[in-house]
C-alpha cells in the first residue's frame, strides 16, 4: 500500500496452529495516534463471520504502549504469539483488519489470507 510503510514477519509458518511462534512489526505512523480504533472481520470462503471493534486508545485510556505516538514516530513490536488451534478446517480464510484515529484517517490496514486444502 503506497499510504503505508509497514513490514511484517512471521517465524516457522508450518507451526502456527499448534505453537507459539514469533512475529514482527514495523511502520512508520503516517497520522498521529491520539485515538485508535481497531475493526476486523473474520472471513470464511468469502462470508463474513465475525466482526470486532474496539478502542485501543483514548484520553484516559491506553491499551497499548504506542497511544499518543506522532506522525513520522517509528512503532516495532517483537514478540511470541500463540494461537491454540488444533485443526483448520478447508477454506478461504481472510482476516481484514483497519486501525483508524481519531480523525477517522486510516492509520494501518492489512487483510491477512490463508487458504488451506489439506486433508487432516
Amino acid at each position: 500500500d503506497p499510504q503505508q510503510d509497514f513490514a511484517f514477519s512471521i517465524d516457522h509458518c508450518s507451526d502456527i496452529t499448534t505453537h507459539t511462534f514469533n512475529i514482527r512489526a514495523a511502520m512508520v505512523l503516517r497520522h498521529n495516534i491520539k485515538e485508535l480504533y481497531i475493526n476486523v472481520d473474520l472471513i470464511i470462503n468469502g462470508k463474513t463471520i465475525f466482526t470486532y471493534s474496539e478502542t485501543l486508545c483514548e484520553p484516559g485510556l491506553s491499551k497499548l504502549i504506542f497511544c499518543g505516538k506522532k506522525k513520522g514516530e517509528h512503532l516495532y513490536y517483537e514478540g511470541p504469539v500463540t494461537l491454540g488451534i488444533k485443526e483448520i478446517l478447508q477454506g478461504d480464510y481472510t482476516i481484514s483488519a483497519k486501525l483508524t484515529n481519531e480523525d477517522r484517517a486510516i492509520v494501518a490496514c492489512a487483510d491477512f489470507t490463508v487458504k488451506n486444502y489439506l486433508d487432516y
